[in-house]
Order: structure tokens, then C-alpha cells, then sequence
């Protein structure tokens, strides 16, 4: 096996660098040799280190004399027969089969920790019946709009949001048939001036709880590059999981896997570890499936305290254990998703880079 073979056979989360959309260039010289990545996941908040370690454990006994490491997005292929937004090269739909499970609070963590790895990236509150991403991160006050037409989408913690929340009173009950609320949630998606003249590399989509009219219709009309299905470990909830998970299916909607909410807490005056919703329902599902489970996040107390200040873990305390768990999830969803088949580009978004 050649170098560049050896380098392709590297892993990163699970996914092999010649599987995940990335290019290799090696150079052999007296020195050792130069290698040169362009990823198709993001490689910064330290990526590119890890990346290197592994890099040069597989091309051992060669020293490694240089090493750059570069990302490019590109745009991967959504549920026929929809197209890529021009402005949102992949966006990844967030949904669960119940409400309760933590879905907006995983969302909006793994849009920061995304971004925390050098990714453009925004997050649409798509749950317009109770609309919880402005508190989370901290918003308030309505979005501008340049003409009249379009929206320019709110900054917090370096990432763009919108939420139908941004729009009206904060105690405002959206009393709309699922007709309506679609068509807010495509105005949304469309009108909303995305990532200005760079484009977001990821929009992460936060959809309602449940498997009803509207999120069917949501995600037939929104170009999905992939979906994480979000749960807890216990039976009666990776059983509304179930649900969404095959719901996603029966869209042609690519499920990139699953991740596990709540798995575990750490008491945080003895250090003991209780499962307090079980254990295990993850994987079982993810087994029964054939689908990846990509994370398990912990039961903490300062998840719930920092979402409810508008200042997420993952901005808060970035090195924390809680943090550190939606950052790897974060790189876990990116790697699946660099593994897919790219999508032909419109004419549009390849003018964005």
C-alpha cells in the first residue's frame, strides 16, 4: 500500500479520509513526507491536529516533514427531488418523535460546536408553536429587512438564527392550521438572507416533535442533506423515535444516525454516575435500525442553567465534559455527512466557493 492509500485509510470519526470528500496530495522528498488535506468536514478547534497525529501514525516509519490541513463544504445531495438552497450548502433537519427529549437544546449545541470548529453555520427554529431558539441563545428584538422582502437573520455566539419567535410577541400563541405554519417555515428558510455573500456551510433545522402534517410537509419541501433523529435511552421514548426515524425514511430523507439525549448524569458532589432514564436505548435502536448512534450527551444541571441565560455549554464552558460530548457529536454528524454523495451545484451557489 502507498502513501497515499495509507493516508486515505485513515479514520476520523468512524469515517475514512477517502470516504469523507477529502483531497490527498503527497510528496515524498529526503526530508519525509509532505502532505496536503482539503477536508470535507471542518478542521478547525483543533481537528487538524488530531487529524496530523493520525496522519503520521499511518504513514510511520516515514517522518512526516509537512502537513497542511484545509476544509471545503461542499454541498451533499438532498431528498429527491429537491435541490440545494444557493446560499446553504447542506442543511441537517433535527427532529424526534415526542417532545421532552432535548432536541432544540442538542440543535442549538451542535450548531455552536460546528461552528467552534470553523464552520459557517446558522440554526432555523422550525417548531413555530413554541419557538424556544432566541432564548437559547440569548436573542431579542425583530430582524431587519434590507427590502421589504427578505430577512437578515439574527448573530449570537457566531452563528445566524431565525425563529418565528424573532417575529412576534414573546407571549404570542400561534393559533395556525398546518398549512400556515408551513408556509411561515419555508418563508423562513427562503426569504432569510443565509450566511450574506459566503453562504453557510450548515444550516441546522430544529423541527417540531412529532410526525403530523406539518413536519411531513417541512420536510418535503425542505432540501435535507441529512437528519439526526434525537432521543433519550428510555423505552417510551426511542418508541416515538421509531417514528421519526421512519418518517425521515418515507421521505427519501438520508438519516445520518441518531443521537442519545440525557444518557447519563454525574452527581456533581460525589461524582456518581446514575442512568436516570435507562440505559442502552440508543444503541438498541440504532442496532435495530442500521443506523449510527453518533453521540450520547449527558444530564447536566449547566446545560439547562446556560440555555435558559442564552449562553449554551458548548460558548459557556467549551471545555467541559458536556461541552466536549457536543463537539464530538458535532464532528461525528460532519464526517457522515462528508461521506455522501455530493449534489450538482446551480449556478448560483458554486459562485459562493
Amino acid at each position: 500500500m502507498d502513501l497515499k492509500d495509507r493516508i486515505s485509510a485513515v479514520e476520523w470519526q468512524g469515517i475514512s479520509l477517502g470516504e469523507s470528500n477529502t483531497s490527498i496530495k503527497v510528496a515524498e522528498g529526503p526530508a519525509g513526507a509532505a502532505v496536503a488535506l482539503v477536508a470535507g468536514f471542518p478542521v478547525g478547534g483543533g481537528v487538524d491536529r488530531l487529524v496530523r497525529a493520525r496522519v503520521e501514525a499511518a504513514i510511520a516509519p516515514m517522518p512526516l516533514a509537512s502537513f497542511e490541513c484545509s476544509a471545503r463544504i461542499t454541498p451533499h445531495a438532498p431528498q429527491p427531488p429537491l435541490t440545494p438552497s444557493s446560499r446553504i450548502r447542506n442543511i441537517v433537519a433535527i427532529g424526534s418523535g415526542k417532545g421532552g427529549v432535548g432536541k432544540s437544546t442538542t440543535a442549538v449545541n451542535l450548531a455552536l460546536a460546528l461552528a467552534a470548529d470553523g464552520a459557517r453555520v446558522g440554526v432555523l427554529d422550525a417548531d413555530v408553536y413554541g419557538p424556544s431558539i432566541p432564548t437559547m441563545l440569548g436573542l431579542s428584538g425583530k430582524p431587519e429587512s434590507p427590502d421589504g422582502k427578505s430577512i437578515q437573520p439574527l448573530q449570537a455566539h457566531g452563528i445566524e438564527a431565525m425563529s418565528i419567535g424573532l417575529l412576534v410577541e414573546h407571549d404570542t400563541p400561534m393559533i395556525w392550521r398546518g398549512p400556515m405554519a408551513t408556509q411561515a417555515m419555508t418563508q423562513l428558510l427562503d426569504q432569510t438572507l443565509w450566511g450574506g455573500e459566503a453562504g453557510l456551510d450548515y444550516l441546522v433545522v430544529d423541527l417540531p416533535p412529532g410526525t403530523g402534517d406539518i413536519q411531513l410537509t417541512l420536510a418535503q419541501k425542505i432540501p435535507v442533506a441529512g437528519a439526526l433523529v434525537v432521543t433519550t435511552p428510555q423505552e417510551v421514548a426511542t418508541m416515538d423515535a421509531r417514528k421519526a426515524l421512519r418518517m425521515f425514511e418515507k421521505v427519501k430523507m438520508t438519516v445520518l444516525g441518531l443521537v442519545e439525549n440525557m444518557a447519563v448524569h454525574v452527581c456533581s458532589n460525589c461524582g456518581h454516575e446514575e442512568h436516570v432514564f435507562g440505559q442502552g436505548g440508543g444503541e438498541r435502536m440504532a442496532s435495530q435500525y442500521g443506523v449510527p448512534l453518533l453521540g450520547s450527551l449527558p444530564l447536566e444541571l449547566a446545560i439547562r442553567e446556560q440555555g435558559d441565560i442564552g449562553v449554551p455549554v458548548v460558548v459557556s464552558a467549551p471545555e467541559s465534559p458536556a461541552a466536549l460530548a457536543y463537539r464530538d457529536t458535532a464532528r461525528a454528524v460532519a464526517a457522515r455527512l462528508a461521506a455522501r454523495p455530493k449534489a450538482p451545484r446551480p449556478i448560483a451557489a458554486s459562485m459562493l466557493g
